[in-house]
């Protein structure tokens, strides 16, 4: 089973690093994972691909 997730890195506070986390320890690993461009805003995102 896969699952895609989009994580993304604003500032320390907005960030939704926690639910990567909590699928990781969950038993997902990570299969790909690709940057993602193309915002006007400074968040810095990727594509994560997660495996189970």
């Amino acid at each position: 089973m896969q699952r895609a997730i989009v994580v993304y890195f604003l500032t320390e506070k907005k960030n939704n690093l926690d639910e990567l986390n909590q699928l990781l320890s969950e038993g997902w690993r990570v299969v790909s994972q690709e940057p993602m461009s193309g915002s006007q805003s400074n968040a810095s995102m990727s594509l994560v691909i997660l495996e189970k």
